[in-house]
């Protein structure tokens, strides 16, 4: 299973997040009066990023972003990425609600949690309802009921662990139905 997907929302939430604080101009707010609020918001953020070759990368859309400075917390509403391969789409992904922590080291996405990779087998999809990941350490975790869904099979898990880093996943007393072809 190919959770990179998932490990780029987390980047989509910093990078969203961290767009809006550096282009704010919150030093000069900050400055002017530090007794204004450090919350900052905005509505119908679209974002598109490309690679080195300017090649598009990824396309995001979130509805509502609330960030808050002296917290270093975010919180991004109805979330919906798209990312690219060679001009083509190669996954999708949507949350209700992504939370970043401490600067977005820890993101947290909640409420229909949905990861969807392209292939040329079929789609790999990836449901949950919450999936904390931490960017840094390339980790994903969640305790909650996963449901993947391959061309050939499907399985349920009761939680999941991924190092992104090293490819391993573990998964938590599976259930599934598997159908060679």
């Amino acid at each position: 299973m190919d959770t990179r997907v998932l490990y780029m929302t987390a980047v989509v939430v910093a990078t969203v997040s961290g767009g809006y604080y550096y282009y704010s101009g919150k030093e000069k707010k900050l400055d002017a009066d530090s007794s204004l609020s450090t919350v900052f918001t905005a509505d119908k953020i679209q974002m598109l990023q490309t690679d080195e070759q300017g090649n598009l990368y990824m396309r995001a859309q979130v509805d509502h972003l609330e960030q808050d400075v002296l917290a270093k917390t975010t919180k991004l509403t109805n979330l919906e990425a798209s990312m690219y391969k060679a001009d083509q789409v190669d996954a999708t992904f949507f949350a209700n609600e992504a939370r970043g922590f401490n600067d977005n080291e820890k993101v947290v996405l909640t409420g229909a949690v949905r990861a969807n990779k392209l292939g040329q087998q079929g789609n790999l999809t990836f449901l949950t309802e919450e999936l904390t990941g931490y960017p840094e350490l390339g980790t994903l975790e969640t305790q909650h009921p996963v449901q993947v869904t391959a061309p050939n099979g499907q399985f349920v898990s009761q939680g999941l662990k991924a190092d992104l880093n090293q490819g391993q996943y573990e998964f938590f007393s599976i259930r599934g139905k598997y159908a060679s072809q």
